[in-house]
């Protein structure tokens, strides 16, 4: 504990970001290749098996590359893959603004904040000099650095040992039922996110608002 980088009793409060603190969604991209038909758009997901490659980049995996690869095996859509890569700062739909500004409440109440989120190195780098509340968090660790992500038991572990924070110190807020289960295995106080207020009434209930 005496090497701990927390100077306060409070927890390490750390946040996922996509579904938590921004708004991202494949979706708003490709909408504009289906006229608007959110139907097509998860037929097309689906099909081009989306998840799971875009997983891959989420750990690291080269945005050409995997363009290139996807290209090959679904020649009928290169354009839309292609689009992902070119045209990705449009899955973004921002800040999730009632989220930030608890954020920054607790930032403005001197509480230690940290991210662990899934993102590619890539793309995180589009973003992050966008949104000065990013300047709150003490310590950002992404999946596409890490080269392993969540729910991957080994990058919770990553996180702790960037950090020299212990799983006890910290509460974990994310989104993902998958995400808070392993992370509360480990060790770690957890808050499955549904929305802003509910996660507010969670931190009050902790005495960390």
């Amino acid at each position: 504990m005496s090497n701990s980088p927390l100077k306060t009793n409070h927890p390490a409060i750390v946040f996922d970001f996509g579904g938590v603190i921004f708004d991202w969604n494949p979706y708003y991209l490709f909408r504009n290749f289906f006229d608007g038909d959110d139907r097509a758009v998860g037929l097309f997901l689906e099909e081009i098996r989306f998840s799971e490659w875009n997983f891959q980049l989420d750990i690291g995996y080269p945005f050409k590359q995997m363009v290139d690869e996807v290209s090959c095996k679904f020649p009928q859509y290169a354009s839309q893959i292609r689009a992902f890569d070119e045209r990705w700062i449009e899955t973004m739909g921002g800040a999730i603004e009632p989220t930030v500004s608890v954020l920054m409440e607790l930032h403005e109440l001197g509480r230690p904040l940290f991210a662990l989120s899934n993102w590619s190195r890539e793309k995180f780098s589009l973003v992050k000099q966008q949104y000065d509340f990013l300047d709150c968090f003490k310590q950002i660790v992404i999946s596409g650095e890490e080269k392993v992500g969540k729910p991957d038991e080994r990058i919770f572990m990553a996180f702790l040992d960037r950090t020299g924070l212990m799983a006890e110190q910290c509460l974990f807020i994310d989104d993902s039922p998958a995400n808070i289960r392993v992370a509360g295995k480990l060790g770690f106080d957890t808050i499955l996110f549904r929305d802003a207020a509910q996660m507010k009434d969670e931190m009050i209930r902790r005495d960390l608002l």
